[in-house]
This record gives structure tokens, C-alpha cells and sequence, in this order.
């Protein structure tokens, strides 16, 4: 009698650590399941994101991670050899890329196209293709799902997309007013906004904006592009707001800037989620959200 009460006693908390565990293994293999691939970056001083790449199984590149393209390239100023991507009309198909531990096929490569610092080309958003993809900044790194991943904490926003590139809307607060704009996922460029010649001038920044830095330059026919650098007082996105966010914009004969960026500096400010369709982009605050902005000389 007396053992089978000693037995009974114990039996309650033994099964619920039983139970415990097996939550604990459910919960292991369901995150294990959900993210299918890991891929590590490094962040330059430029704010690039980097990815070391062996393309077709010859060629150790360095490739920048541009989210306003699909395909790969190949820079002219390259420090490492690409001797291996075979071009024809600076276009070469069906070329291989391994990175981390997963190797992508049939990648098409351009070439002769800048790319960022520390680059010798750039890889774009086709290896995500029909995954949910995650830009991790707090861990330098990328992680791709078949399934959708956690999203607690995550803010929900809808995404554009026009010919392979990424657009979000975001509200632009000066002098007290807000005006809605699309803004082009950039990570290309090193600093914060970038404004289109129609928005800077439908807004006046020029004389809105506090200007703290201008460079200009005169082309071969004589016509002048100034660039200038500004603070943006606001910019919000959802309930997110950033706060006196370097903005830069063009003025002069030259109207070549036709889209507003969302650069590499405010996208690092953010953890990113990508849906498989592309519709839907999910942000949270990142490590760097604080962080001082990057200058531009």
C-alpha cells in the first residue's frame, strides 16, 4: 500500500515533464521544418550586404546582395576572377552558385555592371524564389522557408512589385504635412532616402529640407546635376516611425532619378519577412533601428 501511494504521488509530475518534453521536440522540429536554408552575410562599412559565392564550382567571388533585382553580375572592377562565367552579348545562362551549403542552378549573369564596395558582383532575389525569405540584420544573415515562419512582433505592410524590383509605401512628414510615397527597396545605395526629381520637386525640399551637404558635377554638354543631402523630420511606415532620416535628392538640368529609394541605411534598421507571393513584406525593428545615419561625401 504504502509503495503504490509513493508511486501515485510522483506519477503526476513525471507524466506532465513527460509532456513537457515532447512539446519542447514538437516545437524543435516544427522550427527545424520551417527554415529550410541559412545563408550568412557580412554588412561593410557601406552598409552592403556580402555573400561569399563559388559559381560554377571554379570561380570564389564576393557578391553583393541587390534587392532591386532577380539575376546576378559580374563587376568590371572586380578584384577576383570570373573566368569561369562564360558570356555572349554580356549574358550567360545556366550557371551554378553555392552558397553556404546550398547550391542554386541555372543563374543568369550579366555583365560589366558597378556593383558596391568590397564586390565583384551582385546576386539578386531569384534564389528566393516561391520561399518566404527572411533579411536577418541582427544575425548577419538570410533565412529561406517553405513554410510561413513566426511573424510575432512583426508589422505587416503591403508590397509592389514591377518588373522583379520591391516597392513599399511610407508616409513623408515636413513642416507638418504628410504626403504618401512608394519607395523603392534599394540596398544597392550606402545611405538613407533618395528622392525622385518629381517628388523633391512637387515638395519643394530644396527649401524644406535641412540641407547639409551638396556636390555638383557638369557632363560633357555642360548641364549641372547638384545632388544635396537633407533631414527628413519623419518618415513613418505603419506604426513605425523613423526619425530625422538622411535624405538626399537631385536638382539641376538633369532629371534622371525617377524612382524614391529605400536604401541600404533605413533597410538595415529593419529585420525583414518576404511572403512566397511577394505580396506581403513583414518588419520589425532591428539592432541598428538607433543607429547614427551614414553619411554621404
Amino acid at each position: 500500500m504504502q509503495i503504490f501511494l509513493t508511486f501515485s504521488s510522483n506519477y503526476p509530475s513525471q507524466k506532465m515533464l513527460n509532456k513537457t518534453i515532447f512539446s519542447l521536440l514538437i516545437f524543435i522540429s516544427i522550427s527545424i521544418v520551417k527554415a529550410q536554408e541559412i545563408i550568412p552575410f557580412r554588412i561593410t562599412k557601406h552598409n552592403n550586404i556580402i555573400v561569399k559565392a563559388l559559381v560554377n564550382d571554379k570561380d570564389s567571388l564576393h557578391l553583393m546582395f541587390q534587392i532591386a533585382m532577380e539575376e546576378a553580375s559580374i563587376s568590371p572592377e572586380r578584384t577576383r576572377k570570373a573566368d569561369h562565367i562564360i558570356f555572349k552579348d554580356e549574358i550567360s545562362d545556366g550557371n551554378t552558385i553555392k552558397i553556404g551549403n546550398k547550391k542554386y542552378e541555372n543563374i543568369r549573369f550579366f555583365d560589366n555592371e558597378l556593383t558596391g564596395h568590397e564586390a565583384d558582383g551582385k546576386i539578386g532575389t531569384g534564389i528566393f524564389k516561391d520561399k518566404y525569405f527572411k533579411i536577418d540584420y541582427n544575425n548577419n544573415q538570410f533565412v529561406s522557408y517553405d513554410k510561413e515562419p513566426d511573424l510575432k512582433d512583426y508589422q505587416p505592410m503591403n508590397l509592389y512589385v514591377k518588373n522583379g524590383q520591391f516597392y513599399i509605401v511610407a508616409d513623408n512628414v515636413v513642416e507638418d504635412k504628410q504626403q504618401e510615397a512608394y519607395f523603392l527597396l534599394q540596398s544597392g545605395y550606402s545611405g538613407g532616402l533618395l528622392y525622385s526629381n518629381e517628388f523633391a520637386e512637387a515638395n519643394d525640399l530644396n527649401e524644406k529640407l535641412k540641407i547639409t551637404g551638396e556636390k555638383s558635377m557638369k557632363n560633357s554638354a555642360g548641364q549641372i546635376i547638384t545632388t544635396k543631402q537633407g533631414v527628413l523630420p519623419f518618415l513613418k511606415l505603419g506604426n513605425i516611425v523613423l526619425k530625422n532620416i538622411s535624405a538626399g535628392f537631385f536638382t539641376g538640368d538633369l532629371k534622371t532619378q525617377h524612382a524614391n529609394y529605400f536604401a541600404a541605411d533605413v533597410m538595415r534598421r529593419f529585420n525583414w519577412i518576404f511572403d512566397k507571393d511577394r505580396k506581403v513584406v513583414y518588419i520589425k525593428p532591428s539592432k541598428y533601428f538607433n543607429e547614427p545615419y551614414y553619411k554621404i561625401n
